[in-house]
């Protein structure tokens, strides 16, 4: 795992299974949407936190999913978990952010564990 993943104090919320929606690890529209099918203004919200995070950090560095939702979250930053996970695989889908596991970028559909996030090299 990464250097950072030490930063994660709640590694057992980011390792929820990502299950496999697309056998070429593609990315499907509900997990990118969710079951509503829209991108709300907490959506986008998380999205941009995402590019803060990862902006403010050095450049080999990455993110934990709870990072984001905890920075808008606050006392209720359990229920954006999976809200930033969808974020997240939205960027991934338009090429703007990669998800990693053990520093190796994995799919979204495909990953299965800890993840992390990191700007794209």
């Amino acid at each position: 795992m990464p250097s950072d993943s030490a930063n994660c104090s709640t590694t057992r919320l980011c390792a929820r299974i990502l299950t496999p929606s697309l056998p070429n690890g593609s990315v499907s529209s509900t997990e990118t949407n969710g079951a509503e099918g829209g991108v709300n203004a907490t959506d986008l919200q998380l999205e941009a936190t995402i590019v803060t995070l990862l902006q403010t950090r050095a450049h080999d560095s990455t993110i934990c999913p709870s990072d984001a939702a905890r920075a808008i979250g606050g006392e209720d930053w359990r229920d954006l978990m999976e809200p930033a996970r969808r974020a997240a695989r939205r960027m991934v889908a338009r090429g703007e952010l990669p998800i990693t596991q053990g520093g190796v970028v994995v799919y979204p559909s495909t990953a299965k564990g800890a993840i992390r996030w990191r700007t794209p090299r």
